[in-house]
């Protein structure tokens, strides 16, 4: 008898894995800290008597959003001392996309449209999601990103759902403002970035130039390991010149190949087969707006598998 509890409790959890999963990612930005995050969430509710929970989605996003914040407390902490600029990790579409067992549109009253919904995972509102409050982002990523209604995130969260609304409000309109008017197009954004690429590695500095926007910019993580600015470059013209140069500069037998990361297209290069730095670009009016480069080894690990492609 206890065995097939068991085994109820695990296929309902499995269920619900993606949803989990997803939630922790978007909150933390970081996969492991997010793998780590849905193991604890399995290793409480397998302790819970899975069985005996009424309301088992519920249930689970509540343990998985309450352990996000308290990680994303102590990450801060840590973030605060990083080396140059922090990026999410990228993570694959395949396992970024909102997962089937989110709550509907017609379940989630005024959240946000599909579009937002998906562009949830996107680096860009991930890095405006960093500037908010554990709390905030908490709030803003269940209802804006999977539809929950208020009165399931205040539980979640052991909030009034008063004090959620506010919460959401004051998170919508802080996104709203910092949030890049970039396209989403996906078939300009991956023209553009199989352009940039052949420019980049040919050294074509009139070619590249001809796709950033004046005023563009590389926002490079590194680590402290990987080698990426410290700074933003925020100038078409050295940008320019700093992907001809990292081009001519390019890792011993590298590979560059096109992948779907974040909800959309990117360059992930390779060298011997391991993950060196991954580039993903950010559109608007036909032109290169930002360019995120993730060159912290830690961080590409993850996508060295296949799936990653």
């Amino acid at each position: 008898m206890l065995a097939g509890v068991e085994e109820d409790a695990l296929e309902i959890f499995e269920e619900h894995r993606g949803l989990l999963f997803g939630v922790a990612y978007r909150m933390v930005g970081a996969v492991a800290d997010a793998e780590d995050i849905v193991q604890e969430t399995w290793l409480r509710w397998s302790g819970a008597r899975g069985g005996e929970v009424r309301h088992p989605r519920a249930y689970l996003v509540r343990i998985t959003t309450r352990l996000a914040v308290e990680r994303l407390h102590r990450l801060r902490e840590a973030r605060e001392t990083y080396p140059g600029n922090w990026l999410p990790e990228p993570l694959p579409t395949a396992y970024a996309t909102v997962p089937a067992g989110a709550p509907g549109a017609a379940e989630a009253g005024d959240a946000a449209a599909p579009a937002l919904r998906a562009e949830s995972v996107s680096l860009a509102v991930l890095v405006v999601l960093e500037s908010l409050s554990p709390l905030e982002r908490a709030v803003f990523v269940l209802r804006e990103a999977f539809g929950f209604p208020y009165r399931e995130i205040a539980e979640a969260l052991g909030r009034g759902e008063a004090a959620v609304r506010q919460l959401a409000g004051r998170a919508r309109r802080h996104v709203a403002e910092r949030r890049p008017r970039f396209s989403v197009d996906p078939v300009q954004r991956r023209d553009l970035t199989e352009r940039f690429l052949a420019a980049a590695t040919q050294g074509d500095l009139d070619g590249l130039l001809a796709l950033l926007a004046t005023g563009v910019q590389v926002v490079g993580d590194g680590g402290g390991r990987g080698k990426a600015p410290l700074r933003v470059i925020a100038d078409a013209r050295k940008a320019g010149r700093f992907f001809t140069g990292i081009a001519g500069r390019a890792p011993a037998e590298f590979a560059i190949r096109p992948v779907e990361l974040n909800g959309g297209p990117a360059l992930l290069i390779t060298s011997g087969g391991v993950p060196h730095s991954v580039f993903q670009l950010e559109i608007a009016d036909g032109l290169v707006e930002r360019v995120y480069l993730q060159a912290n080894p830690d961080k590409l690990r993850h996508l060295a598998a296949p799936a990653g492609a």
